[in-house]
């Protein structure tokens, strides 16, 4: 049976963590010379809390038990803690007493019209992911521009392993530090919400024994919600595309994202989403990787010289 102790993240570990990310002077503390350690000390959050410090101390040693809301947003605040760390702060709080009976399958299936709204997006790519990131749903063009989902088997349609794991992760995602990153981020999110999700705790162990950017930021508490933002892609035949995507929550306890890529109006990416859209309606699934937009072969011949 795997063991949950791997996605272990107590809510001392969390505020330990956190409190050592804040300079006292973003806090609005004074300057008291050199320090010891970075960041506030445990007697400055609990000030700045308004909180006892044995309080604040027995809280970060795991001796103050199932702390109250209030106490949560003021230690939010004092930490200057986001909108997805706030939740984070509170599912450690508050973790299940029990595994539930079916945390393996919580992702459960994806309902059949689910799967049809996704397909029916003509001209953009989209998916459904969990935040465990197993893509459960895509398009023809996501298939096209983000990975051969329906040639990958399906523990290999989660998109921590396509990041982290794949040696050709880098080409395909332009920004890839910053997808390392927040793909962690929605991870270290899903351990807090369902610490006992076997799933999860396999997924981890594989993560944390082969990627090394993967055990760094595990080890920094970072947390993200998916929710907007821009995203670059680079496809071999299309070239480079700056989309923006959004994410949409559907309504249920599995926690499904649908998420969908956009370009913005006569870009050079609406071109290029065009160009793969064009060969997937002609029926030529997604375009030959031997034959490339004129634009992009232009790009990667004036490359080659420069090499």
């Amino acid at each position: 049976m795997a063991n949950t102790s791997v996605l272990a993240a107590t809510l001392g570990g969390y505020l330990r963590a956190r409190r050592a990310l804040v300079p006292p002077a973003d806090a609005g503390l004074p300057a008291t010379g050199r320090r010891r350690v970075p960041g506030l000390r445990r007697e400055e959050v609990a000030e700045l809390a308004g909180l006892s410090t044995d309080y604040y101390v027995r809280l970060e040693q795991g001796r103050a038990d199932r702390p109250s809301a209030e106490v949560l947003d003021a230690l939010g605040r004092a930490l200057r803690l986001g909108p997805a760390e706030r939740a984070h702060l509170h599912d450690l709080a508050r973790p299940p007493r029990r595994a539930p009976a079916a945390a393996a399958g919580r992702a459960g299936a994806l309902r059949p019209a689910l799967r049809q709204v996704v397909e029916a997006v003509p001209a953009t790519p989209a998916v459904i992911m969990n935040d465990r990131t197993d893509v459960l749903a895509w398009n023809p063009l996501a298939a096209a521009l983000i990975a051969d989902f329906p040639g990958l088997a399906p523990r290999e349609r989660n998109m921590a392993r396509r990041i982290l794991l794949d040696p050709g992760a880098r080409e395909i995602h332009l920004d890839w530090d910053e997808a390392a990153r927040t793909t962690v981020g929605i991870l270290r999110m899903a351990a807090g919400r369902h610490p006992h999700d076997l799933e999860l705790v396999r997924l981890v162990g594989e993560l944390s024994l082969g990627s090394e950017t993967f055990r760094t930021l595990w080890a920094g508490h970072h947390v993200h919600e998916k929710t907007h933002g821009p995203k670059r892609f680079r496809h071999p035949i299309a070239g480079d595309l700056t989309l923006d995507y959004e994410t949409f929550q559907v309504p249920g306890a599995a926690h499904h994202l649908l998420v969908i890529y956009t370009a913005p109006p006569g870009s050079p990416a609406e071109e290029a989403l065009a160009f793969l859209g064009g060969h997937i309606a002609a029926g030529a699934g997604a375009p030959a990787r031997t034959r490339a937009r004129p634009e992009a072969a232009a790009r990667a011949d004036a490359e080659g010289r420069q090499t």
